[in-house]
């Protein structure tokens, strides 16, 4: 089985400028973060874009529809920023019925809330989290976050506590 992975940026690529203080994209880390945890499939990397989730716009969500779309491969991976990870989420959801393509697709979009390169971030577990996902969860569009996955169209970004959460309780 291959997993095709695609890298949007987000803070799992960013790196710190320490003369400038500030967050930048180089090149993506997914590989080596693979290599790290001793990733036995076949997972193809490929990058899209390297920007912050913030500046994403619905043009660079069509990118991903489209490259989700056309893939040959129908489990997928997506890197992406939290900030607007669901946003994504959503918009690769609502067109699932209108492409028979992506209806065939297990998708998991994944981020990180600190950078690959400080050496503490979540960003390992998370990427482990969302191939395991995309080789067992049934098709659909999911967000892969703290060790759970969710739907499409029940995750939000808790800003206050920094985890992912429903928007709903199925339970009620």
């Amino acid at each position: 089985m291959t997993i095709r992975l695609y890298v949007t940026g987000g803070t799992f690529d960013k790196e710190y400028d320490e003369i400038n203080g500030r967050l930048f994209f180089k090149d993506t880390h997914v590989r080596d973060m693979l290599k790290l945890g001793r990733c036995n499939l076949d997972v193809d990397v490929r990058t899209l874009m390297m920007i912050d989730s913030q500046e994403m716009a619905d043009v660079d969500r069509e990118i991903m529809l489209k490259s989700c779309a056309e893939a040959t491969p129908s489990r997928i991976v997506i890197t992406h920023g939290t900030d607007t990870i669901a946003q994504t989420a959503v918009y690769l959801g609502r067109h699932l019925e209108a492409d028979e393509r992506l209806r065939a697709k297990t998708v998991v979009l994944v981020g990180a809330l600190i950078p690959y390169t400080f050496g503490s971030s979540d960003g390992l577990f998370n990427l482990g989290s969302a191939v395991a996902f995309a080789q067992v969860l049934p098709p659909g569009i999911y967000v892969a976050m703290n060790g759970r996955s969710f739907d499409w169209h029940n995750v939000r970004k808790n800003r206050k506590t920094g985890f992912f959460e429903e928007l709903h309780d199925h339970e009620h």
